[in-house]
């Protein structure tokens, strides 16, 4: 039994070897005149139908064999620039030879249209002097209205000599498939100080300088295929039920994919690579419904000359993930937009429902040149995921841009609903070059940072920052809410003599920043910082040590409705260099600060940064919490200025407001409050194991800081008044006028004087109204000299007694004692 299977296997195996070698051969289906002359395993094609500048082929069959060919022979129509080339028999293109033309005067455009399904192998490649599409469309339209259709031979009277200007999609396309050995990239030094080496990369599937490589399809897969197109396009579409527009008016031939109903998917897998780089460099396009490269797979754009660089676009109707390294030891699965030249580096722009980034898989920006940088714009719907390390390198997934070249760094456009940062991964613009760092912008609905690479204990953040010279760019955040936790940060940094970014945080609903590193121990943060950078980094870029920074940090500006720092997480300015702490502002409803949480501006021997804080409800401290502005050395200690209706530190819990300095002056401490709780003044601090709560605004060697603590609140005291002895007997406040016999009834409505909470006045209710009928009383003649008298009298002032707080304006309102009523006779001559 087992010997007949395997014979019944060992027959499957040869029958499908002869299908392929029976079907790598190209016949002329009869319809259009294509002859077909073979030598061998070289297939020579001539004739065909022309209409004008348009020749017209069609096959029963078109495949090659390895290491064959098929060549376009335009002796009889030389002067011909497109060819249109389909196949009706329904079996798969295997092409695993050269496809070339000969004998054309102009530059000539190829066709291949096949529904079926088309194969490119290891050895395939083109010899064309034009672009080339291949598709599995079911035909090619034309501007005057004709087809020309795949799926049934045509009539020759239909072909045109109009342009194309679309490709019908049918329902079930076949698909595209490029295999090959994969890429050969390396990095001469790493992927930070050097463009990757492409001079071990196989040929490929190639097109001339200039020209467009396009693949229009079903399920679109590149196995270890490489495509290239220098200076040119290369196009990738997945997508059936509609028309992909054509547009062949510039040689880089542009597609449009709005008319399609339904997108396929495309993936780059074994270290595959799609490159358009040159002088300048060309475009690559993705479009379809999930994109996918994996295994050290890439898309590549180097730019040099004076020409502005095209663009890496990736569309999916819904994913994007970049994961895993390279079958031959390529660190990471990435898009990479280089620049070397004068002119701008090429953009990455990514448009999805949500774009993963794993293993170290990245979108890079890098300048060496004098242009602009490559710009990075990532929009996604749902979700933006980056997650650790490369385990090759060590390199982290990220969206990156940086220069080490003259020309500025690229900008970095972020905009998802949700942002989650994990393990270590980046989100990075700086600058180690002479030119300026680029600005970050990133819009979410909420944001989360946290964790480090557990080997290297590399922090998950978001940073702008210089390793020169050279400023760093701007770092903005718009968010409802912001997460950072377990040594996670948002930072804009300097490590080097350049001043680092101002960072903006706007988060609408809450930011809260959390914990340490679960592996180094270093403190979740949002800063303006100068970082301390792990020694082998130092080294690689050539950094200065933590004390010899001399780049000023930026400012720190934090706007939300609720602040938390706790758990040894830290808010601040901070530098241990010699340069200055930049200042920090922070507006909030709430300020909460637990558990050793911290707001900082601390230098170890320049200028501390200025506090302010502005919180509209409430400022807590608690658990050895502290806000400090402090200065090593000569450096002065920064101000800080505190503005909350109410701040509270829980007592013997050792938490501090601190502007003290050590050989230079103090900071100034102002505060405006309507409470200070817990907390004292004192002349200088109290050790750690004392558990007061201390503001002091001291210097151990010269010119302590003031301490000016302004109260606006009133004192309740002074609204109280002291109450009769004696009791009004009621009996004489009640007046008794209506007969019985006249029906008269006496209604109290509304809650009788009582306010609706203690702190309104009773003058905004009325308890009772009058409704009688006016009508039915007599009227009495207004003496209008004597009115006009009255009101010239001056109105005697009357002596506050007590005071309220409006409910809505919040301001203190004196309010005087209720003169006494004259009494009056009252009457029940109306009813109501």
């Amino acid at each position: 039994m087992l010997r007949s299977l395997i014979s019944l296997g060992l027959f499957g195996s040869w029958l499908m070897f002869a299908t392929q070698v029976q079907a790598q051969q190209i016949t002329s289906d009869g319809t259009l005149g294509s002859t077909v002359a073979r030598s061998g395993n070289a297939f020579t094609i001539t004739n065909g139908s022309a209409a004008g500048s348009n020749l017209f082929h069609s096959f029963r069959e078109f495949s090659i064999p390895t290491g064959g060919s098929a060549t376009f022979d335009l002796v009889n129509t030389p002067n011909i620039s497109t060819i249109f080339s389909r196949v009706t028999g329904g079996s798969v293109s295997n092409i695993d030879g050269v496809i070339r033309t000969i004998n054309n005067s102009n530059a000539v455009n190829v066709f291949l249209i096949n529904p079926a399904g088309i194969l490119f192998g290891s050895q395939a490649s083109l010899n064309i002097s034009g672009s080339f599409t291949a598709t599995t469309a079911d035909s090619i339209l034309f501007a005057d209205g004709m087809k020309f259709v795949a799926t049934s031979p045509a009539d020759s009277s239909l072909l045109t000599m109009s342009v194309p200007i679309g490709l019908q999609m049918g329902s079930r396309p076949g698909g595209i498939t490029i295999q090959n050995t994969g890429h050969g990239l390396v990095f001469p030094i790493n992927p930070f100080a050097s463009s990757p080496d492409r001079s071990n990369n196989p040929a490929g599937l190639s097109v001339n300088a200039g020209k467009t490589l396009a693949l229009i399809g079903g399920e679109i897969s590149l196995e270890g295929g490489v495509l290239n197109a220098p200076s040119g396009k290369i196009e990738l579409g997945s997508g059936s039920n509609g028309i992909v527009t054509l547009d062949t008016a510039s040689p880089l031939q542009q597609f449009g994919y709005s008319n399609l109903q339904q997108f396929g998917n495309i993936q780059l897998v074994r270290q595959s690579l799609v490159d358009a780089s040159g002088s300048p460099a060309g475009a690559i396009h993705f479009q379809g419904r999930n994109i996918r490269l994996t295994d050290g797979s890439a898309a590549l754009l180097v730019n040099s000359g004076s020409a502005n660089a095209g663009d890496i676009r990736v569309d999916a109707t819904e994913s994007v993930e970049l994961q895993g390294i390279g079958t031959s030891g390529f660190p990471q699965s990435l898009l990479r937009a280089d620049n070397f030249g004068s002119g701008n580096g090429g953009n990455i722009v990514v448009s999805a429902s949500q774009l993963v980034l794993q293993d170290g898989g990245s979108l890079h920006g890098f300048n060496f040149g004098a242009g602009k940088g490559s710009n990075i714009s990532v929009n996604t719907q749902n979700l933006l995921q980056l997650v650790g390390l490369s385990p090759l390198s060590g390199f982290a997934s990220s969206v990156n841009t940086q220069t080490v070249g003259s020309g500025s760094s690229g900008d970095i456009h972020v905009r998802t609903n949700q942002l989650q940062m994990l393990g270590g991964a980046v989100i990075g613009n700086s600058t180690s070059g002479t030119g300026l760092g680029g600005n970050t912008t990133v819009h979410a609905n909420s944001i989360e940072i946290s964790g480090e690479d557990p080997q290297s204990a590399a922090a998950s953040v978001i940073v702008v920052g210089t390793f020169s010279k050279t400023n760093a760019g701007q770092l903005t955040i718009n968010a409802s809410t912001v997460k950072v936790s377990d040594g996670g940060g948002i930072v804009a940094s300097t490590v080097n003599d350049g001043n680092g970014g101002n960072l903006f945080i706007h988060a609408s609903d809450k930011i809260e920043v959390s914990g340490v590193g679960s592996v180094s121990g270093l403190p979740s943060r949002l800063g303006a910082r100068a970082d301390v950078l792990a020694e082998p980094i130092r080294k690689l870029f050539g950094l200065p040590n933590p004390i010899d920074i001399t780049g000023n940090t930026g400012e720190l500006s934090l706007n939300t409705s609720r602040l938390q720092v706790t758990d040894g997480a830290i808010v601040g300015v901070d530098h241990p260099g010699q340069g200055n702490a930049g200042n920090l502002q922070i507006n909030a409803n709430e300020i909460v600060l637990d558990r050793t949480g911290s707001i900082t501006a601390e230098t170890a021997s320049g200028k501390g940064g200025n506090i302010n804080l502005q919180a509209q409800r409430l400022l807590l401290l608690r658990r050895g919490s502290e806000i400090s502005s402090k200065a090593g050395g000569t450096g002065q200690g920064g101000d800080i200025s505190i503005n909350a209706p109410i701040i509270v530190a829980v007592p013997m819990e050792n938490s501090d407001i601190i502007a003290n300095a050590f050989r230079g002056r103090g900071g100034n401490i102002t505060i405006t409050t309507q409470s200070i709780l817990g907390l004292e003044f004192r002349n200088t601090l109290t050790p750690r194991n004392n558990s007061t709560n201390d503001i002091t605004a001291s210097s151990e060697l010269d010119i302590s800081g003031a301490v000016q603590v302004n109260n606006v609140g009133v004192d309740p005291n002074s609204g109280l008044i002291q109450l009769p002895a004696e009791i009004i007997d009621p009996t004489q406040q009640i007046a008794a006028t209506c007969a019985a016999n006249q029906s008269s009834s006496f209604v109290i409505t509304g809650r009788g004087g009582v306010p609706i909470n203690p702190m309104q006045d009773t003058r905004h209710d009325r308890p009772w109204n009058d409704v009688r009928d006016l009508s039915h009383f007599p009227t009495r003649t207004v003496n209008a000299k004597h009115n006009a008298e009255e009101m010239l009298q001056p109105t005697a002032l009357m002596e506050a007694t007590t005071w309220y707080r409006h409910p809505k304006t919040g301001k203190v309102e004196l309010v005087a004692a209720q003169p006494a009523k004259t009494s009056s006779t009252a009457t029940c001559a109306a009813k109501y």
